[in-house]
């Protein structure tokens, strides 16, 4: 004996709740983008879908899933998807839902009281650190533990995070709001992604300020447990920026063992005294290169990341630590320009392993309890 009608149906649209939108990350049939579901009396079911944009690159992942969940429901013979686009009405009101409800105006999430999202901005004093590829890494070891994780490249003039993180996909849009594309479990924005080819940014301060604003307000993040931000070099326009926008960013500082570049890192992660902003802990890059003897070749010196961390903690008068000293390693260099992370391709080669303790050591960090209920009661007394 077949199924009631009325069950399968029910049973259908169960199983449309379990399909996520592969960009917003949140069931399709939350998002108002299921418009109809028909079932024929032979068991062929025809679901009309609601893309936000026209021509959009997932649709046939979305008929991939839906197929594969509708599919399963018993009394189902076969699965057809009829594409069609939202209206103007329906994309504002998918971006009032995504933004809480609330209002359509853009506001920056990791700003607001009760934010949990950890926000870590990676800075260095110059470039040619390796600041990129510690983000980078820094970013896919978060997510490979689990962790809901993006990544601002607000390097501006110098932007280099998409190749890193192996996408050239474009940001799709809902109204002004920005959904952007995601590699090794990591969403990522940078300005890249909206110039033809590899086209130079001539940008003053008021249009970086502007940029980074639109990156942390007009994208649609979702629920992030870590944000990182891959600052540029020094302690230009962006610092100022970040430390306006997000006053509860901590700093995490990048340099070489290098005496010179030790000291114009000192300065970058100084700027914490006039921001007010918490410095997390500095990592030494470019450490030393280990020979097939295991002898270790100190190419750059020693100890500038020591030297970092001591001068910043006795500037800051709090602990300041060296999370993590990575070796000079070709790898690093190769998986970045291939777009593939170290931590992902060679989990186990040197410079990832100092990665991953890095990452572990901010994964973990215990998160301040001032001004958030403890859900403590006084005592009756008797």
């Amino acid at each position: 004996m077949s199924a009631p009608t009325s069950t399968v149906e029910q049973a259908i649209h169960e199983a449309l709740a379990t399909v996520d939108d592969p960009e917003i990350h949140r069931p399709i049939t939350d998002l108002g983008m299921v418009k109809s579901v028909e079932l024929t009396a032979d068991g062929l079911v025809t679901v009309g879908l609601l893309l936000t944009v026209v021509g959009c690159p997932l649709r046939d992942k979305l008929r991939a899933d839906i197929t594969a969940a509708v599919g399963a429901v018993s009394g189902v013979r076969a699965v057809e998807v009829d594409f069609g686009v939202m209206s103007d009405e329906q994309r504002r009101e998918l971006q009032t839902r995504l933004r809480g409800g609330g209002t359509a105006e853009p506001v920056i999430p990791f700003a607001q009281p009760g934010a949990r999202t950890r926000v870590y901005a990676v800075a260095s004093g110059k470039g040619g650190v390796g600041k990129s590829s510690v983000t980078v890494n820094l970013a896919a070891a978060l997510a490979a533990r689990g962790l809901s994780v993006g990544v601002v490249d607000a390097d501006i003039y110098g932007h280099s995070v998409p190749r890193m993180l192996g996408t050239s996909a474009r940001p799709t849009q809902v109204e002004d709001m920005i959904m952007p594309p995601e590699a090794y479990g990591v969403k990522v924005i940078s300005i890249g992604m909206f110039t033809a080819g590899n086209a130079a940014v001539v940008w003053r301060g008021p249009m970086l300020h502007r940029a980074l604003q639109q990156f942390l307000a007009d994208v649609y993040w979702g629920d992030l447990d870590v944000l990182l931000l891959d600052l540029p070099p020094g302690t230009g326009d962006m610092a100022i920026s970040l430390a306006q926008l997000l006053p509860n960013a901590e700093i995490l500082v990048v340099t070489t063992p290098q005496v010179a570049a030790a000291e114009v890192a000192e300065r970058a992660g100084a700027i914490a005294l006039q921001t007010h902003q918490r410095l997390v802990g500095v990592v030494e890059n470019m450490s030393w290169l280990e020979l097939p003897s295991g002898e270790r070749m100190e190419i750059f010196g020693t100890g500038g990341g020591t030297t970092v961390a001591e001068s910043l903690t006795r500037l800051v008068g709090a602990r300041v630590p060296l999370l993590g000293q990575v070796p000079l390693d070709p790898r690093l260099r190769e998986t970045g320009d291939v777009g593939t992370p170290i931590v992902v391709a060679d989990p186990t080669s040197p410079a990832a392993v100092a990665l991953l303790a890095v990452a572990d050591q901010l994964a973990v960090r215990r998160e301040s309890l001032a001004g958030k209920p403890l859900g403590l009661r006084p005592a009756a007394r008797g």
